[in-house]
């Protein structure tokens, strides 16, 4: 064989731009949890363009707060796109870790985090469209649907009856659409009257559905907590979602010792090595790492890892729309956290032209290259807010 007779691969794309777009989206109605209410989601766009005219689209949820999103944005456009142009797009690993040492003074977690999560899975989306496959193919597919649970059991009222009446309907309705498990709110009132909603809930399940409940570090201790929620282990649910501070680790692993009901926690955590202490301290029995907060797609996947090593199981926080793809290439995955539109607290489907596919408790991955998540551009160009 000569030269002359070899098939090369073409040059990989090298990174032309980086464009940036923050909307933002009303609930239809205001909900609480713990601690916080909120009436609206921020979600930050970026578009990473190869000069061979692909576009590969990232993203991440912004902030509650006025202008979290364009804060987002601008770590994006002013601290990592210097880095990126002119970059070869499929370096994605070398990328990485050259935007973690280059903003390491300002980066680490929150906004800077963020951003790098949205632009890293936007280069995912950029590798796996130019092979023509779903993003899972190339993580390496383990299952085509993955299990999901219905999020929701938000505050409704400030009635308790008409809270109970929609909570306990809400359930039905996500029993009757075929899930097999469902996540509520807890925290926000006193030990007794919440420990009547998760009746109510577990009620309306009825006994072959799961149910997990959602604290959002409602308290700011362990003692306190572990008061509250002791009641809790008779009820044999699913797990308790966390109960103090992201920080608070140590908290975290006395409750997770103390009780018999599981742990969870990690949705607000970033990068490897705080996954790794929190492993290392037993602060969770079920870690939910989040792709669009932890690093991006690069950085879920070594937590995935390292956790698989452990025994840890995984439950991904927030938008199913990246996340099905890493569950159907990721063994230890439990379940996918899935908000029904009728919900309307993760309203990221807003701005989408196709919606998951659902099915008998499970949502199927898409088949489209890359991640598959295409977008509405009428809808984008609505709710954008710079």
């Amino acid at each position: 064989m000569t030269l002359d007779n070899l098939t090369l691969s073409p040059p990989q794309p090298v990174i032309a731009g980086i464009r940036t777009a923050v909307v933002s989206i009303p609930l239809p109605r205001p909900v609480a949890w713990s601690n916080v209410q909120v009436s609206s989601r921020e979600y930050v766009l970026v578009w990473v363009d190869g000069d061979d005219g692909q576009t590969g689209l990232g993203f991440t949820v912004g902030s509650r707060f006025d202008n979290g999103g364009a804060y987002i944005a601008s770590a994006i456009t002013d601290l990592l796109a210097p880095t990126l142009i002119g970059r070869e797009a499929f370096a994605i690993e070398s990328i990485w870790e050259e935007l973690a040492f280059q903003t390491l003074l300002l980066g680490r977690r929150g906004a800077v985090m963020r951003a790098m999560s949205a632009v890293d899975i936007a280069l995912w989306d950029l590798l796996a469209k130019a092979t023509g496959r779903p993003l899972c193919d190339l993580l390496g597919r383990y299952r085509s649907r993955v299990p999901a649970y219905a999020s929701g059991g938000y505050y409704y009222s400030d009635d308790p009856d008409v809270d109970l009446a929609e909570l306990e309907a809400e359930v039905h309705r996500h029993v009757e659409l075929g899930f097999r498990a469902i996540k509520i709110k807890t925290g926000r009132l006193p030990a007794k009257a919440d420990r009547a909603r998760i009746l109510r809930a577990l009620d309306a399940a009825g006994p072959d559905v799961r149910v997990a409940v959602d604290a959002n570090h409602a308290w700011r201790d362990y003692p306190s907590a572990i008061n509250d929620l002791r009641h809790l282990d008779e009820l044999g649910l699913w797990w308790i979602e966390e109960p103090v501070l992201p920080d608070q680790l140590e908290a975290s692993a006395r409750i997770a010792n103390t009780l018999l009901t599981p742990i969870a926690t990690g949705e607000i955590e970033a990068g490897r090595w705080a996954f790794q202490q929190m492993i290392d301290l037993g602060a969770a029995d079920i870690l939910q790492p989040d792709a669009t907060v932890v690093g991006g797609v690069s950085e879920w996947l070594k937590i995935a890892y390292m956790a698989a090593c452990r025994d840890i199981p995984l439950t991904p926080h927030w938008v199913p729309d990246i996340h099905v793809h890493l569950g159907a290439a990721t063994p230890n995955v439990l379940a996918l956290e899935y908000f029904h539109p009728a919900v309307g607290v993760l309203n990221f489907d807003r701005l989408l032209a196709e919606s998951l596919q659902f099915e008998d408790g499970e949502i199927l991955v898409p088949t489209r290259p890359g991640h598959g998540i295409t977008l509405d551009d009428d809808a984008v160009a609505y709710f954008k807010v710079s």
